[in-house]
């Protein structure tokens, strides 16, 4: 909390009943373990419906050529935002942003297909090792 202290516009926004409100969406399961499942803030409207960037990773690392994923939303004058994607492939594997895009349709409905996958060598990452979306071009 130490970034909030004499924030008090910043405190208030994510101290809610007295509860710490972190932006992380989840839910519990049947045998009540929580599972984290993205942020508010990564989450895509995308022609006024909500899109996770996780789902569209999630399908593009199905794809038996894709190492790794990472989805972004691109700004679009008719839909608001965009899914758009940037992949690293497997060692000796081959796939082009056609490919993976019908991989996409067969997975997930139009909207949620990206616009457009970058193949990248690699991608920016935090000092854990984290991908940083919020430095992939929009």
């Amino acid at each position: 909390m130490a970034g909030y202290r004499n924030r008090p516009e910043e405190t208030s926004a994510v101290i809610i009943d007295n509860a710490l409100r972190t932006g992380d969406l989840g839910h519990v399961d049947g045998d009540g373990y929580l599972h984290i499942t993205g942020r508010a803030k990564e989450m895509l409207i995308v022609g006024g419906d909500n899109v996770f960037p996780r789902e569209i990773e999630n399908v593009l690392l199905a794809h038996p050529a894709v190492a790794e994923a990472a989805v972004i939303g691109a700004p679009d004058g008719l839909r608001g935002e965009v899914p758009v994607a940037f992949v690293i492939l497997k060692p000796d594997a081959t796939a082009n942003d056609s490919d993976l895009r019908a991989h996409c349709r067969a997975h997930l409905a139009g909207f949620k297909v990206p616009r457009s996958i970058t193949i990248a060598a690699d991608l920016p990452r935090s000092p854990t090792g984290k991908i940083l979306t919020r430095a992939l071009p929009k």
